[in-house]
């Protein structure tokens, strides 16, 4: 991905415009993006109930996702101990190759990467950013049957206060109570404003992190964009895999 033109003006994001970018607006009846266009909702903290205590206590050793890009290849650890449900969600989706060849369709330096929506297939779609998961389909979590929503979409687990520090994956949501999906960022700064327990409007929970090939994602981080953030040059997603 090609580094900025320092002779091309980019907008300046102030934290009020990056909290008001960092959603998802997917509707039950039409998936929307995973950062435009905020809801005037927030999610609400879903305490840990006894089965999400049980599938917590289940988890073992973490598992690490493998991100093999058209950049380079990254790696991140998924919480599996600290948020099962989210953790389990994404490892489904990335078994069953749904992020297989999609495209990181929103990046904006010294912010995030974002990714997941499945119209990105197509890296030029002007409905990138606006997909998810098929409306009721299930995976397993540790041996529990997790059923999504008619909109994709994954009961919250507002439960782990990990910050989104830099090198973190975070889930995008719409604001409303469970309306998170497959879309996620990857922060490439400390964005604590888009804590869920930071008291502010936004509550974007964590569920990774990287542990290898932080230059990939910084590299990515540093592309050239267009008006709308998305890379200039396509960044590919070649293959999500889990060991």
């Amino acid at each position: 991905c090609n580094a900025p033109n320092p002779s091309t003006p980019r907008t300046e994001h102030t934290p009020t415009m990056l909290a008001s970018i960092a959603r998802a607006v997917r509707p039950v009846t039409s998936h929307r993006s995973a950062f435009a266009n905020r809801s005037r909702l927030v999610a609400r903290p879903v305490h840990r109930s006894s089965g999400v205590r049980r599938i917590a206590a289940a988890a073992s050793a973490n598992p690490i996702a493998v991100f093999d890009t058209s950049e380079g290849v990254f790696e991140a650890e998924l919480f599996m101990d600290k948020v099962p449900i989210t953790a389990s969600n994404f490892v489904d989706l990335a078994n069953t190759g749904f992020y297989d060849g999609l495209h990181f369709h929103r990046v904006i330096d010294n912010f995030m990467l974002q990714f997941g929506c499945p119209n990105s297939v197509d890296a030029k779609s002007t409905r990138s950013g606006t997909g998810g998961p098929k409306g009721g389909t299930s995976f397993l979590c540790n041996g529990e049957t997790i059923k999504r929503d008619g909109g994709g979409n994954i009961p919250d687990e507002l439960i782990d206060k990990t910050s989104n520090l830099p090198g973190t994956l975070s889930m995008a949501n719409t604001g409303s109570p469970n309306s998170g999906g497959s879309q996620f960022f990857v922060n490439t700064v400390h964005n604590d404003f888009l804590d869920w327990h930071g008291g502010g409007p936004s509550k974007h929970p964590v569920f990774g992190k990287v542990v290898s090939g932080m230059d990939v994602v910084n590299k990515i981080g540093k592309c050239k964009t267009d008006r709308s953030d998305n890379p200039a040059t396509p960044v590919k997603m070649n293959k999500v895999t889990i060991k």
